[in-house]
């Protein structure tokens, strides 16, 4: 994540070369599509507490559920 946002602040900023945009534009891409993938699988993973009469925790379902 810190490489992405690097590679963002220096392309706002417009002092990159052309090619070095498009270089750093591609691994942006790149690191962009990591981050989803393990935002992703980390959701998946969430459950949500359930709880039962008097606040008491009954156990978990997924975070989607209805």
């Amino acid at each position: 994540m810190g490489e992405l946002e690097t590679i963002v602040d220096e392309l706002e900023r417009g002092q990159v070369a052309l090619e070095a945009s498009i270089a750093k534009y591609e691994r942006g891409k790149l690191l962009q599509k990591h981050c989803d993938a393990l935002l992703k699988r980390a959701e998946m993973r969430v459950e949500k507490i359930q709880l039962g009469p008097g606040g008491v925790a009954t156990g978990t379902e997924p975070l989607d559920a209805a």
